[in-house]
């Protein structure tokens, strides 16, 4: 791999366990179910962006020929840089740099903070790609279907945000590019969601192990070098505190009683530890993204407050070095 890594979160942002559902622990408790519709719009927009890195790559013109011929020629300008410059069948750190991958010295020094952003739309290689978006589609669509495409779309987005902010504050000689940080925003909204709507779970001891079964799992995924685990670990905080804002349901049998004739006890919509977490979340929040910005646009390097944090990114063993 070239020096300016091709993907410091190289999936497993999501794959694996991010396909197993909570519906058989859920009872519902018949709210609208919406039509999905904006899950698969950011999958379509995630391909369409990499055929256009693909297109502006243009492998057979720019590849200088060091490190081998470009991969499956027959699709002329959208063939692939060799593999050893991009195992994943992808394009090169320059031109995902150009296309605007986070790096920390473009935002900090040059003001691109924009980047921040643009790279959750990017993606390092066909393989990559491929994991995050079956894992988008799997964790994406069932949220959307139950609490509809604005409050998905919100944590999405600034989830996101939430792991580029965390990566650019650690991760400062690489470039980053993917949508993991999202679709681990995704994976904590999901953790927050069963943990605020607590009584609507019909298994709720079952419902809760297998979702942090399959966290744990993706998070220790992200030890291995080249991955990029602070946006995932910022983008699932950031998922988490967002779940317990905008996935709030009314407690169990609250729908029902809106129908009991009148002068009959009604319960309360929401009980009182539903709005705790949410007041506690949405100041974690906006302190949270307020305190992160301010030290990554001043140039404050988070390895310096945190000596052993680097360890949460990558494990050093005899096997690979970080």
């Amino acid at each position: 791999m070239p020096a300016e890594d091709l993907e410091r979160g190289r999936k497993n942002g999501g794959g694996g366990g991010n396909t197993t559902s909570l519906a058989p622990y859920y009872v519902d408790t018949s709210e609208k179910h919406w039509t999905s519709w904006l899950v698969p719009m950011f999958v379509f927009a995630n391909v369409a962006v990499f055929i256009v890195t693909m297109y502006v790559n243009n492998c057979p013109r720019n590849n200088v020929g060091f490190e081998g011929k470009c991969v499956a020629r027959f699709l002329g300008r959208l063939s692939f840089q060799p593999l050893r410059e991009n195992p994943l069948f992808g394009p090169s750190s320059s031109t995902l740099e150009k296309m605007g991958a986070l790096e920390w010295d473009r935002v900090v020094h040059k003001h691109q903070g924009w980047r921040l952003v643009t790279c959750m739309w990017l993606h390092a290689g066909v393989i990559h790609l491929l994991a995050n978006m079956l894992s988008l589609i799997f964790i994406g669509i069932r949220l959307e279907q139950q609490f509809g495409f604005v409050r998905v779309g919100i944590i999405y987005l600034l989830a996101g945000l939430g792991g580029s902010i965390l990566s650019a504050l650690f991760i400062q000689k690489n470039i980053s590019v993917g949508a993991s940080g999202a679709l681990f925003g995704l994976l904590g909204a999901m953790l927050s969601e069963l943990l605020t709507n607590w009584t609507i779970y019909s298994n709720k001891i079952a419902a809760l192990l297998t979702l942090l079964v399959i966290i744990v799992i993706n998070l220790a995924v992200g030890i291995l070098p080249h991955v990029d685990n602070f946006a995932h670990i910022g983008g699932f905080l950031a998922g988490f505190l967002l779940g317990f804002v905008f996935l709030i349901r009314p407690q169990f049998g609250w729908v029902e009683s809106r129908h009991l004739p009148p002068g009959a006890r009604v319960k309360s919509k929401h009980k009182a530890y539903q709005y705790v977490f949410w007041l506690i979340s949405a100041v974690l929040l906006i302190v949270g993204f307020v305190v992160g910005l301010v030290m990554l646009f001043k140039g404050e390097n988070g390895n310096d407050r945190c000596s052993w944090c680097h360890y949460l990114s990558c494990v050093p063993t005899s096997r690979w070095d970080c």
